[in-house]
């Protein structure tokens, strides 16, 4: 431990998500490669990796809609372990097998859950510690939703027999126990998942790496989450959205981002004493060492639109719980190791909150570089309790964005930067778009952030191609993935970065 009054040590760390490693079924699992990936970062010198959320993904995708923000997502199950279980024979692997290439979500779709319920099928339910597991409770809302959506064509529950809609419990009761099996199957897939993924988070830990997550501000409205606990949500008395999510018009879109989300009564959340939010909070630290809690500024002030809106231009802004949420949930598990996504319209409002909380902000360095001399992405405005990225997942790749840029904005860029890199004291120098990248990338090691995170496309400059998300966009998202590990030799030039820039 650290004495009082000592500085953290300076870390780095490396942003991919689960879905984005390579390998042999069509997304990345918590098998082989995401060990390789580990001991990747391990001999580059990276002590944190960051993930999106491990969630199970519905219509669209994303994971930061998902039918229980507790879940994970059975894509990530790796069938050579369950192979390695008994559950699957080698022979039946092959149905999952697809080449190397972008995330086909249709594909998996059709043939992991089928895989998935083939290894059910031989599973021994009155496994100890399946028992225990079910006892506990925690997936309990999760496993009676999806199997009532299952039952119901996977339509909204919104459209569901208005007893299951309104969770009758004598009905609920009855369903259960007809369609036990069913129940129990998506009891099983989160209970391989927590399996899998303390294995790899163990095996993380014993090379010095630590996992970073994200924790979504809202959840989806066809969720486990607002079925089980419609009284949290602004919601219609026939339980349909009164009021969703969003944001503004900003950097990302002209007309904002209408995410239609089901909004928090926050009055009520105050008056349970936010009990749903410190075990949402308790569920996050289980998996994760660190928490990146995604649009921070909503607990200060949030953006609600009328449902049914056609763009976010016309919402209006709200008061958030403040401190008051994170004053309980720390009352309640102790101090957090939250990381505050600050991104986006802040104010002072927002300002104030993350000082009172003390909570790391974020710096992305792609926002750097427009003259201004007060940008607070710049180096010199960038202070120790931070994170710095080159960007995050919302963002275009180093040499995507470089290259999109006209003539005579990458050169004001290219004047902006050189400077920076000789106050750094930084050889590289800019001689076109991927030593522009790289400089960029040496810049965001530099800073005194007490933790910088690079993208691993930007590690391997890679073009936007390699884009994981255009906010207000669908149909291409999400889909990234590697060919393979970055190999011996990245590791190594990586590492030397790290010791340059003080970060070992």
């Amino acid at each position: 431990m650290k004495k009082e009054g000592e500085r953290a040590p300076r870390e780095a760390g490396v942003l991919l998500h689960i879905s984005s490693l390579p390998g042999r079924y069509g997304i990345g699992t918590l098998g082989k490669e995401a060990r390789r990936f580990v001991d990747f970062l391990a001999a580059a010198g990276m002590r944190r990796w960051q993930v999106l959320p491990l969630v199970q993904t519905g219509y669209g995708d994303s994971p930061y809609q998902s039918v229980f923000g507790g879940s994970g997502n059975p894509y990530f199950i790796d069938p050579d372990t369950l192979a390695e279980e008994g559950l699957l024979k080698k022979s039946e692997l092959s149905s999952c097998a697809y080449a190397a290439g972008r995330v086909d979500y249709g594909f998996l779709y059709g043939r992991k859950y089928a895989l998935l319920r083939r290894a059910f099928s031989r599973f021994d339910c009155a496994d100890a510690s399946f028992r225990a597991f079910e006892e506990e409770g925690s997936f309990r809302d999760y496993a009676l939703y999806m199997a009532l959506k299952t039952a119901h064509g996977n339509q909204s529950f919104d459209r569901w027999e208005k007893k299951y809609r309104f969770r009758d419990p004598a009905a609920l009761e009855a369903f259960l126990r007809e369609n036990g099996a069913e129940y129990r199957f998506w009891l099983f897939v989160q209970y391989e998942f927590s399996r899998q993924w303390q294995t790899l988070k163990e095996y993380a830990h014993a090379r010095g790496v630590r996992i970073v997550g994200d924790l979504p501000l809202y959840v989806a409205y066809d969720s486990a989450d607002v079925w089980a606990n419609p009284h949290l949500f602004k919601l219609n008395k026939n339980l349909t959205c009164r009021k969703v999510a969003g944001v503004p018009p900003d950097y990302f879109s002209a007309t904002g981002q209408l995410w239609g989300n089901p909004v928090y009564d926050w009055k009520v959340h105050e008056e349970e004493g936010f009990a749903w939010w410190i075990d949402r909070i308790r569920r996050a630290f289980a998996l994760y060492d660190t928490v990146r809690i995604d649009h921070f500024r909503g607990f200060d002030r949030y953006y609600e639109i009328a449902a049914g809106s056609e763009t976010a231009i016309g919402g209006r802004w709200r008061k958030g719980p403040g401190m008051k949420l994170f004053s309980a949930a720390e009352r309640a598990l102790g101090r957090l190791d939250f990381i505050a996504e600050d991104l986006g319209t802040i104010d002072d409002g927002v300002r104030r909150l993350i000082k009172r909380s003390g909570y790391p902000s974020m710096k992305v360095l792609e926002f750097a570089f427009d003259g201004d001399p007060n940008n607070a992405y710049l180096p010199k405005n960038i202070g120790e309790n931070s994170v710095t990225y080159t960007g995050t997942h919302d963002n275009d790749t180093l040499v995507g964005y470089l290259s999109s840029l006209p003539a005579w904005e990458y050169e004001r860029l290219t004047g902006i930067l050189k400077p920076l890199l000789r106050e750094a004291g930084i050889a590289q120098r800019p001689a076109g778009v991927k030593s522009t990248a790289r400089a960029i990338a040496r810049l965001a090691l530099s800073v005194r952030s007490a933790l910088a995170v690079l993208p691993v496309q930007d590690i391997l400059l890679s073009g936007a191609e390699t884009r994981m998300n255009v906010p207000s966009t669908s149909g291409e998202n999400w889909q990234f993935r590697l060919r393979r590990i970055p190999s011996a030799a990245c590791a190594a030039r990586l590492r030397a970065a790290l010791r340059e820039a003080g970060r070992l």
